[in-house]
């Protein structure tokens, strides 16, 4: 999609108007949000010692993420290909740091469940080693997805050192209320009190971050104060508004604050959270605009140019 109504003539240069990014869309939103929210599932639970909360988070960073991920790249039974240029691509090793979260977070939840680490023998070290690799895992799939989007340079909006920052606070977010959801009557009140306090702390740090990505985009270049006009009073300012403002980061504030005792509090505050967040990955693809290119017509025919 083009806008034409920022198209004018500059001297002899005709300025073509901003380029929507349109590459990456709904089913990448997807594959980044389930990786974000599984492995924030996980890594919160893993400190939580609760072990499923990180099995729960574990499927669902290994089952939607690559699948919803591999869909979008348009050949998926070829595009595993992709996984090894990890000298290329944050992509790549992204998808490095998914079998690592994977493979050792396995070994580490059945160790867990099951002992399995001591009835083979093994040492401590060596167990704690594989919870360990997990968590390195974890937290560079909680922040990869900003990383690629913030090495593209030509997308004003993306190109923020915050947005691997947003990455990483969204699935932190995300993990301390599905840790509260799913561990509400196993894990002890001093931990669901610990859980509601980094929920909400969580929450206030999103919003400043997200506001900070706007304001960077705006004072970087005209492309990225175009798109943080769209989503403040343009055509994505109603979504962005009700959806990733009022429903994902102000009301599960006031749900934990009125009900943060409650069960089914919790649960609202949780998926109203995640709409949010999920939206606020869709409308940072549907923002995002490349910078209008201006072509010299006088020079392009061996002309002097104006200025």
């Amino acid at each position: 999609m083009t806008n034409t109504g920022n198209n004018r003539l500059v001297g002899n240069s005709f300025k073509l108007g901003y380029r929507f990014q349109r590459y990456w869309d709904t089913s990448m939103a997807i594959a980044f949000f389930s990786a974000e929210v599984g492995t924030g599932l996980f890594l919160v639970s893993y400190f939580c010692n609760y072990v499923l909360g990180m099995a729960l988070g574990l499927a669902l960073t290994a089952t939607l993420k690559p699948y919803f991920h591999l869909a979008h790249m348009g050949v998926p039974q070829k595009s595993w290909r992709a996984i090894l240029r990890p000298d290329r691509s944050w992509i790549s090793r992204g998808a490095f740091a998914v079998a690592v979260l994977v493979g050792f977070g396995v070994l580490h939840v059945i160790d867990r469940a099951t002992g399995l680490g001591a009835a083979l023998g093994l040492s401590q070290g060596v167990i704690d080693l594989v919870g360990y690799l997990a968590v390195a895992g974890a937290l560079v799939v909680m922040c990869y997805q900003g990383l690629a989007m913030s090495h593209s340079e030509s997308l004003t909006l993306w190109a923020s050192p915050l947005l691997p920052v947003s990455s990483f606070c969204y699935a932190l977010t995300a993990g301390a209320l599905l840790t509260l959801v799913v561990g509400w009557g196993a894990l002890e009140p001093r931990r669901l009190a610990g859980l509601v306090n980094l929920a909400v702390l969580m929450l206030i740090l999103d919003t400043l971050v997200v506001f900070g990505i706007l304001l960077s985009a705006r004072r970087k270049s005209k492309g990225g104060a175009f798109s943080a006009e769209m989503l403040l009073q343009g055509e994505y300012s109603s979504p962005f508004r009700n959806l990733v403002l009022l429903l994902g980061l102000a009301a599960p504030v006031v749900l934990m604050a009125l009900g943060a005792g409650s069960y089914p509090m919790v649960i609202l505050a949780t998926l109203a959270m995640l709409v949010g967040f999920f939206a606020f990955r869709v409308l940072l693809f549907k923002a995002a605009v490349f910078e209008p290119i201006t072509h010299d017509l006088a020079g392009s025919i061996g002309l002097p140019s104006a200025r």
